[in-house]
C-alpha cells in the first residue's frame, strides 16, 4: 500500500515540478488552440500498440481515426500544451488483477524524443530491452519492473542523467505462484554503469543475477540521492565486501531496502548494519530480506533498527519463531514470515509483535494443530488490528482452528487456509464471527458437508474459494437468494473439484459483478443457457469443464461479457461448432476440448490464434482442412488439435506456436517451409497418414526440444538437417518405413534424452557416437530394424540409460560387460524428482520457448514389451529401469556384470545365441520384476539365488539346455512348466517330473547279504590289481634299476627326435618350392 501510495505521489509531484498549471488527466484534453502531438510520435504510438494486447480497453482512445490524430488527446498521455511532444506516458498494470497489458517493447518508443515519463510496470510484457530507450535523454522516470525480461542492461541507458528513478526486472511472477525461489534471473549480464551515471538518481531497482563488480559499487556510491533500493537475485552479491561495504554506507539515507535471493548470511546483515548501532540511525520502513540463509536471531537484531520499520519481509530463510525470539516492533504493519520452519507455540500465548500489525503471511511454516490453543469456548488476545491473514500450505488439520482464528482477530478482511489438510464441516459460529471477511481461501483441504449457508449473512464477501475439497449437495443456496447483502460486491466463485451435484439455477445471474466462475470438475448436470449468463457483464473467467453439462446458446447470440479465460472441456456444445465464440476478441486461453463437435472450423475461427496462448480443441470430430492463411501468432500459443479428423497439410502459420500438437488425425503432408526465427518447442504429429521422405528443412525450426513424427507412412533416408536441432530433448521416429543408416549429424543432438527409431528399416552399425555424443540419454529403442555388428562399447558411456531396447535386430557377437556403467541401473530408487526436471520444463528454463502462460503438454510415451505382453507406457522414464536385446543374434555368456544393476526391473535377452550358464548372483537383482532368457543355448544348473527374487513376476527359462533340479520355495513354485519348457534335462514339480537322484537321496538299507555275483566281482577286482601291480614294475622297474637298459632307451628317443624333425624340414622345404 506504501509503495503504491509513493509511486502515485511521485508521479503528480514529477508533473507539478515539470509543468506547473496543466491539467492531471489522462484523458487529457488539449485546449483551443494548443499544438498537437507530432506525426512521428503519432506513429510511434501507434506501432507500440501494435505490439501488445490491449484486453482491458487501456488503449482504447489509441486509434488511427481522422477525428482522433491528436494523440494528446488519448488515454494515458500527457503532452507539453507549448510544444505538443508526448512527455508521460503511464501504462502500468496491475497484474494478476485488471487491467493489464501483454506484448513487447518495440524499438520505436525510441522515437519519443521528449519523454519523460514511462511506466510499464506489472503488465505482461516480455523480450530484451531495446537500446533505443537511450534515445530518451529527457526520462527522469523509466519502469520497466517486468518478471519477463531477459539479456543484458543496454549501456545507453546509462547515459540517461536526468533519471531519477529506475526500476528493471521484476520479482513477481505472473500468478504471484506460492513457491520458493521464483525469481527473476532472466537479466543478466554485467551492470553497465559508471561514475557519473545517473547522478540524480533516488530510487534503484534491479532484479536479475547481474555480474557484480567491484567498480559498479564505486558508481553505486557516487548516487547521494538514493532512497529507495532494491538489488534482488545477485547470487554473487555475498561475495563483494565492496558491494556490501557501500550498501552499508547508504543505509540512513534509505527509505526502503530490498536484497531479495542474494544468497546472504545472517554475518551479512549484520556487517551491513555494523555502523548503525542505534534506533534512531536509519530511516528505513521498507525492509526485504527475503531468500536468503538467515538465522532465527534476525528479529532480534532488526529490532535495533525498528523504530521506523513498516514493513518486513523475511520469507523463505531459516528463521525458528518463539516468545524469546519474538520482540515487539513499534511501528510494523506487515509481516511475512513464510517459508521458515516457525513450528512453536507462540501462538498459544499473547502473540502480539506489532499493535500496529495489519497483515501477517505464514505461509508454508510447517505449522499444525499443537502450534495453536483449538478450542470451540477459548479466547486469545490477538491482535485487532490484523486485516490480512495468510497461514496457506502448512499442516493445519481440526476444524477448531476455525474456531481460534475467530478469537484471534474478528477484524480480518482477508483469510487464506489454502493448502492444509482441514476436516469436517466449517462451523456456523466461523460465519457468524467473520462478518468484516472480504476475501476467504479454504481451497485444497478436506473439507465436508454441504457449502454453509452463513455465507449470504456475510455482506461485505467479494472472492470465495473452496474448490479442491469435499464438499457435496445441491449448488449452494445462498447464491439463489436475491436478498443476499454481498451479491452486488461478489467477484469470485470457484467451487471447483467438490461433488456438487444437480443444476445450475438461473439465479446465478444475480451475481451481476461476478468476474471469476469456476465450477470444474464436479457432478453437475442439465442445460446451461443464454439467461445463466446474461446478466454477467464483467466476466472474464469462465470455467464449467470436467461436469455433465450441456450448453444451449443460439447461433447468433452475443454475450454481454468479454471473457479471457474460457475453459469447457468435457462439457455438452457440439455438433455445431459454437458461432458466439466469434464475440469474444480477448480470449487467452480456450479449451473445448472432448466437446462433441463434429463440424468443419469456420475461417474466421484461426484469427484468435492471434491473441490466444492457449487452445485445445483435442478429442472431438472436427474434420476438414485447415486453410494456410496469412498470420502471425505472436503470444507462442499451445494449440492442441489432437485427435480429431483434420486432413490435407499442415499449414505453415501453425508452427508459429510454441507447442503444436496434431496426432490422431488424418493429415497427409507436412513441410517446415523457410520460416524465419520460429519458437516451436514441441511438434507431434503421431499417427497421421503422412507419405514420403522427411523434408529437409528442420534448419528453420532448429528450437525444437520434442519431435515426435511416430505411426505415419514416412519413407527414405533422415535428411542431414536434423542434426541442426541441437536442443532437441526427445527424437521420436517409431513405426516408419524409414530406411539407410543413421546421418552422423544427429551427433550434434546432445541435449537428447529420448531417441526412439524403433520399427523401420534402418541398417547398418549402430553409430558409435550414440554413446559419445548423445550422454542424456534416458531412453534408447532401436527395436525392430536391420542394424547389425556388434554393440559397440561407447554404448556404455550412457550413464543415465533406463529404457534400452536393441530388440528385433542382426546384432552378433558378445554382450558387452561394460553394461555396469549404467549408473542409474545400479540404483534401487529411481530419482524420480530429478528426472522430472531434467524430461520437462518444471525446471523453468524453458519460458522463453513456451508462453507465458503455458507449458508441455507433451508426454512421453513408448510401446514396450513388458513381461511377455505389449503394452504403452506414458512417462515410462518415471518407472521403468528395462534392458531389452532379444531377437538378435548374440554370442557368448551373460556378463557376470549385469548381476550388479540393482535397479533393473526388467531383463529380455531371449531369441539369441547366448551360451554358458546363467550368472550364479543373479539373484541379486532384487528389483527385477521380469526375466527372458528363453531360446538361447545355457546350460548348467538354474541359480538356487533366482528363488531371492521377491518381485519376480515373470520368468521364461524355456527352451535352453538347463539341467537339474528346479528349486522350490518362495515364488519359484508359482512359475508353471511353460517357463521351463524345452530344457530336456530339467526337472522337478514345475515340470511333473521327478528326478534321478530322487532316489539316490533317500537313505539305503544296511545290506545283509552278497547277492548272486558277490564272489566274481572280488575275484575280478582282486585280479586287476594284481596285473596293473605287475606291467607296471615289469615294465619301468628295469629302467629305473638297471642303467645299460636305461641308456638305450635314451638313444632310441634322441634317434627317433632326429629323424621326425628332419622329415618335417624336408616337407616344409618342398612345400616351399
Amino acid at each position: 500500500m506504501s509503495a503504491t501510495f509513493l509511486k502515485t505521489f511521485y508521479i503528480f509531484l514529477l508533473l507539478s515540478l515539470l509543468t506547473p498549471g496543466i491539467n492531471f488527466t489522462f484523458n487529457n484534453s488539449s485546449q483551443i488552440g494548443e499544438p498537437k502531438c507530432t506525426e512521428t510520435e503519432r506513429k510511434a504510438l501507434l506501432t507500440f500498440k501494435q505490439s501488445l494486447v490491449d484486453d482491458f480497453g487501456m488503449l482504447s482512445t489509441w486509434t488511427n481515426h481522422l477525428n482522433n490524430t491528436d494523440c494528446c488527446k488519448w488515454k494515458r498521455i500527457q503532452c507539453n500544451h507549448q510544444t505538443g511532444h508526448v512527455y508521460l506516458l503511464d501504462l502500468h498494470g496491475n497484474y494478476p488483477y485488471t487491467p493489464y497489458l501483454r506484448g513487447w517493447i518495440p524499438s520505436t518508443l525510441g522515437n519519443l524524443l521528449k519523454l519523460r515519463y514511462l511506466d510499464l510496470g506489472e503488465n505482461i510484457i516480455w523480450g530484451k530491452i531495446p537500446i533505443e530507450i537511450g534515445n530518451l535523454k529527457h526520462l527522469q522516470y523509466l519502469d520497466l519492473g517486468l518478471f519477463y525480461l531477459f539479456g543484458k542492461i543496454p549501456s545507453q541507458i546509462g547515459s540517461l542523467k536526468k533519471l531519477q528513478h529506475l526500476s528493471l526486472g521484476s520479482n513477481t511472477r505472473p500468478y504471484r505462484w506460492k513457491k520458493p525461489h521464483y525469481i527473476s534471473n532472466s537479466l543478466s549480464g554485467a551492470i553497465p554503469f559508471r561514475i557519473g551515471n545517473l547522478p540524480l538518481l533516488h530510487t534503484l531497482r534491479l532484479v536479475g543475477n547481474f555480474d557484480v563488480q567491484a567498480k559498479d559499487a564505486k558508481w553505486m556510491s557516487t548516487l547521494h540521492s538514493l532512497t529507495i533500493l532494491e538489488l534482488s537475485s545477485l547470487h554473487s552479491l555475498k561475495s563483494s565486501h565492496q558491494w556490501l561495504q557501500t550498501i552499508g554506507k547508504i543505509i540512513p539515507n534509505l527509505t526502503e531496502l530490498r536484497l531479495v535471493d542474494c544468497n546472504l548470511l545472517h554475518s551479512d546483515i549484520i556487517s551491513l548494519f555494523h555502523s548503525h548501532s542505534s534506533n534512531n540511525s536509519t530511516s528505513l520502513t521498507i525492509l526485504d530480506l527475503s531468500s536468503n540463509m538467515l538465522s532465527p536471531s534476525i528479529l532480534q537484531f532488526l529490532f535495533n533498527f525498528s523504530f521506523h520499520l513498516q514493513e518486513l519481509y523475511l520469507s523463505h530463510n531459516d528463521i525458528t519463531l518463539s516468545p524469546s525470539l519474538c520482540p515487539s516492533f513499534p511501528s510494523l504493519e506487515v509481516l511475512d514470515l513464510s517459508y521458515n520452519n516457525l513450528a512453536s507455540s507462540v501462538f498459544r500465548a499473547n502473540f502480539n509483535i506489532s499493535s500496529k500489525l495489519q497483515e501477517l503471511y505464514l505461509e508454508n511454516c510447517s505449522l499444525m494443530d499443537g502450534n495453536f490453543l483449538l478450542s470451540s469456548t477459548s479466547t486469545t488476545n490477538g491482535l485487532s488490528s490484523l486485516i490480512f491473514l495468510d497461514l496457506s500450505n502448512n499442516l493445519l488439520k481440526s476444524s477448531p482452528m476455525f474456531y481460534w482464528l475467530f478469537n484471534f482477530t474478528t477484524n480480518l478482511h482477508s483469510i487464506d487456509v489454502n493448502g492444509n489438510l482441514l476436516e469436517g464441516p466449517i462451523p456456523d459460529e466461523f460465519g457468524k464471527a467473520m462478518n468484516s471477511l472480504e476475501y476467504l481461501s479454504l481451497y485444497n483441504n478436506k473439507l465436508k458437508g454441504k457449502i454453509p449457508s452463513f455465507f449470504g449473512r456475510m455482506c461485505r464477501l467479494q472472492i470465495l474459494d473452496l474448490s479442491n475439497n469435499k464438499l457435496n449437495g445441491e449448488f449452494p443456496g445462498f447464491i439463489q437468494n436475491s436478498s443476499w447483502c454481498s451479491r452486488h460486491i461478489f467477484r469470485e466463485l470457484n467451487l471447483s473439484y467438490n461433488q456438487i451435484t444437480d443444476k445450475i439455477p438461473k439465479s446465478i445471474r444475480l451475481l451481476s459483478e461476478l468476474e471469476i466462475l469456476s465450477l470444474q470438475g464436479n457432478s453437475l448436470e442439465g442445460d446451461v443457457s443464454e439467461s445463466h449468463l446474461s446478466n454477467f457483464s464483467k466476466l472474464y473467467y469462465l470455467d464449467l469443464s470436467g461436469n455433465s453439462l450441456s450448453l444451449k446458446f443460439g447461433f447468433s447470440w452475443v454475450p454481454p461479457f468479454q471473457l479471457q479465460f474460457l475453459l469447457l472441456a468435457s462439457c455438452k456444445i457440439g455438433p455445431s461448432f459454437p458461432n458466439w465464440i466469434q464475440t469474444q476478441n480477448s480470449l487467452i486461453k480456450l479449451d473445448i476440448s472432448d466437446n462433441g463437435l463434429n463440424d468443419l472450423v469456420p475461417a474466421w475461427f484461426w484469427n484468435k490464434l492471434q491473441t490466444l496462448y492457449i487452445l485445445n480443441m483435442a478429442h472431438n470430430n472436427l474434420f476438414g482442412s485447415i486453410p494456410d492463411m496469412q498470420l502471425k501468432l505472436p503470444f507462442r500459443p499451445s494449440i492442441l488439435l489432437s485427435s480429431n479428423k483434420f486432413e490435407g497439410k499442415v499449414p505453415l502459420f501453425l508452427l508459429q506456436a510454441s507447442e503444436l500438437l496434431l496426432f490422431t488425425n488424418k493429415f497427409s503432408d507436412f513441410s517446415c517451409g523457410n520460416l524465419i526465427d520460429t519458437n516451436l518447442a514441441t511438434l507431434d504429429l503421431s499417427h497421421n497418414q503422412i507419405k514420403g521422405q522427411l523434408p529437409d528443412c528442420w534448419k528453420s525450426i532448429n528450437r525444437l526440444l520434442f519431435l515426435d513424427l511416430s505411426s505415419n507412412e514416412l519413407s527414405g533416408k533422415l535428411p542431414i538437417s536434423m542434426g541442426s536441432l541441437v536442443n532437441l530433448e526427445a527424437l521420436v521416429l517409431t513405426n516408419n518405413s524409414l530406411m539407410g543408416e543413421l546421418p552422423s549429424s544427429l551427433k550434434n543432438c546432445k541435449n537428447l534424452i529420448m531417441l526412439d527409431v524403433s520399427e523401420n528399416m534402418l541398417s547398418g552399425p549402430i553409430p558409435s557416437w550414440v554413446g559419445e555424443s548423445m550422454q542424456q540419454l534416458i531412453i534408447l529403442i532401436m527395436r525392430g530394424n536391420n542394424f547389425s555388428g556388434k554393440i559397440p562399447l561407447h554404448l556404455c558411456y550412457l550413464k543415465r540409460i533406463q529404457l534400452l531396447d536393441l530388440s528385433k535386430n542382426k546384432l552378433s557377437e558378445e554382450i558387452p560387460p561394460c553394461l555396469n556403467n549404467f549408473t542409474a541401473f545400479s540404483e534401487k530408487i529411481n530419482n524420480r524428482v530429478e528426472t522430472e526436471s531434467r524430461v520437462y520444463w518444471y525446471n523453468s528454463t524453458y519460458y522463453e520457448i513456451y508462453n507465458l502462460f503455458s507449458y508441455s503438454y507433451y508426454e512421453i510415451h513408448i510401446t514396450w514389451m513388458w513381461k511377455g505382453v505389449e503394452r504403452n507406457f506414458t512417462h515410462p522414464e518415471l518407472i521403468l529401469l528395462s534392458i531389452d536385446l532379444s531377437c538378435n543374434n548374440l554370442i557368448g555368456e551373460i556378463p557376470q556384470e549385469i548381476t550388479y544393476m540393482l535397479g533393473l526391473v526388467s531383463l529380455n535377452l531371449s531369441r539369441n545365441y547366448l551360451s554358458g550358464e546363467i550368472p550364479s548372483d543373479i539373484g541379486n537383482l532384487s528389483s527385477l520384476e521380469s526375466l527372458d532368457l528363453s531360446r538361447n543355448k545355457l546350460y548348467g544348473r538354474i541359480p538356487s539365488s533366482l528363488s531371492q527374487m521377491d518381485f519376480l513376476q515373470k520368468l521364461d527359462l524355456s527352451h535352453n539346455s538347463l539341467s537339474g533340479r528346479i528349486s522350490l520355495g518362495r515364488h519359484m513354485d508359482t512359475f508353471d512348466s511353460s517357463c521351463f519348457e524345452g530344457n530336456i534335462d530339467l526337472c522337478g514339480k514345475q515340470l511333473n517330473k521327478s528326478c534321478a537322484r530322487d532316489q539316490s537321496l533317500v537313505k539305503p538299507k544296511k545290506v545283509t547279504g552278497h547277492g548272486e555275483y558277490y564272489v566274481f566281482y572280488e575275484a575280478f577286482y582282486i585280479s586287476m590289481g594284481i596285473g596293473f601291480f605287475a606291467g607296471f614294475w615289469g615294465l619301468l622297474g628295469p629302467l629305473l634299476l638297471w642303467k645299460p637298459w636305461r641308456m638305450t632307451y635314451m638313444w632310441f628317443l634322441n634317434r627317433l627326435i632326429d629323424f621326425l624333425l628332419v622329415m618335417v624340414e624336408v616337407n616344409l622345404a618342398k612345400h616351399q618350392r
